[in-house]
């Protein structure tokens, strides 16, 4: 599902912000990647939803080798990726029930399948008093939900999630880990980049732990 070969990242002329990371992550596979602020989690995610290029290294995503792939093809492999976004990304105009359903209509869905999954995931993930409400009349917990809905709503292949549970009480939180679980059962691989000790504690997910530019991977309770 991935791989990354000696990858290396920078900004510019400055330090690598990334270095030497190697790594393979197995289909259905599901794990936390941690560190601290400006250890480079939001880096890596980038490199993996195809927003920025490694400085050098090689990567492998969805069986695909990132240094060769044409642009042309790159949509249709960003569309088998869900992103989940520290700023959630969600569009203004549209109401919560729109937002969730863009990735549905663009895929060509018939609508009242659109409508029924949509409705049936926001009142899961408690917005199903919400479903017409613009995203500025949503707090920045409701925003998080919608947004987490939006990037599981195609069941993708590789899902990506920048502290998803930031916004939300821990209630919600283990909520949404749930979601995240069921999802991987189903076979989707899941990365969840977070700062939340407690809910990974809590957990059997291997981690990725990024320090100082540097990944080590860590089993916990077993986990392979």
């Amino acid at each position: 599902m991935v791989r990354f070969e000696n990858v290396g990242l920078r900004y510019g002329l400055g330090p690598e912000v990334l270095r030497d990371i190697s790594f393979e992550l197995a289909a259905g596979s599901f794990h936390f990647l941690t560190g601290l602020s400006g250890a480079g989690k939001s880096s890596l995610l980038s490199l993996l939803y195809l927003s920025r290029r490694p400085s050098r290294g090689l990567i492998t995503l969805l069986d695909r080798d990132l240094a060769t792939i044409r642009r042309t093809e790159l949509p249709a492999l960003r569309r088998r990726i869900g992103v989940v976004f520290q700023d959630f990304r969600l569009l203004d105009h549209l109401s919560a029930l729109d937002n969730v359903a863009l990735p549905l209509r663009v895929a060509g869905a018939r609508e009242d399948q659109v409508r029924a999954h949509v409705i049936e995931l926001l009142t899961w993930v408690g917005l199903g008093d919400h479903l017409h409400a613009k995203p500025a009349t949503l707090s920045g917990g409701q925003k998080q939900r919608v947004a987490i809905a939006r990037a599981v709503i195609t069941r993708p292949r590789l899902l990506l999630a920048d502290e998803p549970t930031g916004n939300v009480d821990d209630k919600i939180a283990v909520r949404l880990l749930h979601l995240f679980e069921e999802l991987n059962r189903m076979g989707t691989t899941v990365i969840i980049a977070t700062h939340n000790t407690g809910l990974v504690a809590r957990s059997h997910h291997p981690e990725l732990r990024l320090e100082g530019g540097d990944l080590t991977r860590h089993a916990r309770r077993g986990a392979a």
